[in-house]
């Protein structure tokens, strides 16, 4: 526990490596599955440590396309994976991409990473209308799917759903029938993350050392009761 309250610690280092407190899987009886789905989900939340690094913050087009194909193989409504993907990893596309998006809206006095802590690499999930107008839960299903890939190759990510989508699509030419649905950062993490219990406040915070909080309701809460039957 931290300041009273159980937590769920996930760090990831500057190169990338993921360390999992082991008292977690102890106090939580947690297998492997759900401990990189702990790890995925704490290193989307923030993206404000995604460092550009020299040597190693470069992400590599293969291993973005590697990710993709996960969410290429994941599961679609009627089938239809109306999705398709821009990739961008080199510095002038990602400059365009940067402001055209809206960072950490609680954290209201930051205004998103600085010049040298931003992604190296995004994902730009888009909907084909010609196949469908109602994409469902699938660009939720695939955002996902390429956090817990990039977790694994020791990287971290962001989803991103602020985003100025008509200037998106005119910076870097987005033909009108794809819809812009959501953007993934991907980069190396540098930060701590602690998912905590929520106790009525719902809103992520940053402390003194910069460890971002990110409270979540518990079990009893988002379980409802199964009715009975005789």
């Amino acid at each position: 526990t931290q300041y009273g309250r159980p937590v769920i610690r996930s760090r990831t280092t500057r190169k990338g490596k993921v360390e999992r407190v082991d008292k977690v899987a102890d106090d939580y009886e947690l297998g492997s599955v759900e401990l990189a789905l702990i790890a995925g989900c704490a290193s989307s939340l923030s993206v404000d440590a995604l460092e550009i690094l020299v040597k190693d913050g470069e992400v590599s087009r293969e291993a973005i396309e590697d990710l993709v194909n996960l969410a290429r193989l994941g599961a679609s409504a009627a089938n239809l994976q109306p999705l398709k993907y821009l990739i961008a990893n080199d510095p002038s596309t990602c400059a365009v991409i940067y402001p055209t998006l809206k960072w950490a809206g609680y954290l209201t006095d930051w205004p998103g990473p600085d010049e040298g802590q931003r992604p190296p690499a995004y994902v730009v999930v888009l909907g084909d209308t010609e196949v469908t107008k109602n994409f469902h839960c699938d660009h939720g299903i695939a955002a996902q799917s390429i956090l817990l890939g990039a977790v694994e190759q020791g990287l971290g990510g962001c989803i991103v759903g602020s985003i100025d989508k008509p200037g998106l699509k005119r910076a870097l030419d987005i033909p009108k029938h794809l819809e812009v649905l959501l953007v993934l950062a991907l980069g190396h993490p540098a930060e701590t993350v602690v998912l905590e219990r929520a106790d009525g406040d719902i809103r992520y915070w940053r402390d003194e050392r910069g460890v971002h909080h990110v409270p979540k309701r518990p079990m009893e809460e988002i379980i409802i009761p199964s009715p009975e039957h005789e």
